[in-house]
């Protein structure tokens, strides 16, 4: 079996054709076997073997259709504020989270990974992966459109295929707005722009119970019964 560091990348531009040609590499057996992700000893290191297979300016890799060998644990994390860690550390480059964000995958057994073709290994997220800093908000009633945009640069917009879903905050009694992203991947709705969110909610009957809610691209997102509004602003 070949390990999951073993690994040579193949330019797309080579005779050696393949489906997502873009973002293929081919496993073979070296002499001296390069670094896999587990085994990098810094960012500069991972930041080498990810632009391998995410290259810059082809869209996002389609993480979705790969399915490597999982090679462990790295030891980076995500927290709620949206602030990167690798070994005890923040990655303060903006360019170097947003390149590692195009590998992120979160699988059935609920962990999130990032992915190469050939490996992938588990890393820790305290709350949501992104963080949706920036809403913008256009059209009126039912052709209102909620823009997002994240931390490492996603713009969204809210709707059929990128819901809004609100669930209450443990100990607070507050709400946690989250917005698809892609896959299994969500955002966490930064506090500031659930504020926009409120205020631009409006009543709606859903299942026959009036229900606070927010609009976009024609779907109705509800936020919390109305009877609870009216209670919470007494």
């Amino acid at each position: 079996m070949l390990r999951c560091a073993q690994v040579e990348h193949k330019s797309a531009f080579g005779t050696d054709k393949r489906d997502d040609s873009d973002y293929f590499v081919t496993m073979v057996e070296q002499t001296e076997p390069m670094k896999g992700l587990a085994a990098a000893g810094d960012t500069a290191g991972l930041q080498a073997l990810i632009s391998r297979a995410a290259r810059a300016g082809k869209g996002l890799p389609p993480v979705e259709r790969w399915n490597p060998e999982f090679c462990g644990d790295l030891d980076m994390e995500i927290k709620a504020d949206g602030t990167w860690f690798y070994m005890g550390s923040p990655i303060g480059r903006a360019a170097l989270v947003q390149l590692f964000s195009t590998v992120l995958r979160k699988d059935e057994d609920g962990r999130t990974y990032l992915v190469t073709p050939v490996e992938k290994v588990g890393i820790r997220v305290e709350d949501a992966p992104f963080l949706a800093v920036e809403m913008d908000v256009s059209g009126r009633g039912t052709n209102q459109v909620l823009t997002f945009r994240t931390n490492v640069g996603d713009v969204i917009e809210a709707g059929p295929d990128h819901r809004l879903r609100f669930v209450d905050e443990d100990g607070t009694g507050g709400l946690k707005p989250y917005l698809h992203v892609r896959g299994r991947l969500e955002a966490l709705v930064a506090r500031p722009v659930m504020y926009q969110i409120v205020d631009i909610g409006d009543e709606a009957d859903i299942g026959g119970k009036a229900m606070f809610c927010v609009r976009s691209k024609g779907e109705v997102f509800p936020i919390m019964p109305m009877a609870t509004l009216k209670r919470l602003s007494a």
